[in-house]
């Protein structure tokens, strides 16, 4: 299957988030064609967060969330502290519009790093999702696992 990529490399967008087919993923507000930007159906992946028993909740190791306001990525990030806890490992991509898709939003690559840095974690990866998305790869720092 050939897979469509965004931005200036010709890594398809799976590659570039580094999921894989073990792994459990949990999406916050991703767009419709999710899928399609990843050119693979991951919903088999997809963790079962809204169980009704703790004890089936799954606890996932990459997290996509996407924001378009840096209200809305707070209030996921506040929400996202019990699954860093779990998970100390997790991967947390952070999607934003990005300025060239001159969508009026407050949230930058600056205000999800500074909010990562006050908050025990780091950025070590940016990415293109597609013509109107960026991403910021956040995770805990090895030494505080």
């Amino acid at each position: 299957m050939k897979h469509k990529t965004a931005g200036y490399s010709n890594t398809p967008l799976i590659i570039k988030l580094g999921i894989k087919p073990a792994m459990k993923i949990q999406l916050i507000n991703q767009p419709e064609n999710y899928y399609q930007l990843l050119s693979t159906d991951i919903s088999e992946q997809l963790v079962n967060e809204k169980a009704c028993l703790p004890e089936r909740q799954e606890t996932p190791d990459l997290v996509h969330l996407f924001v378009k306001s840096n209200k809305e990525f707070e209030a996921a990030m506040n929400k996202l502290k019990s699954v860093i806890k779990m998970n100390t490992s997790v991967t947390i991509w952070v999607s934003w519009y990005k300025k060239s898709a001159k969508i009026a939003t407050d949230i930058t690559e600056d205000v999800i790093r500074n909010y990562a840095l006050q908050n025990d974690l780091v950025d070590v990866k940016v990415c293109a999702v597609n013509d109107v998305w960026s991403a910021l790869k956040l995770v805990v720092p090895v030494k505080k696992r």
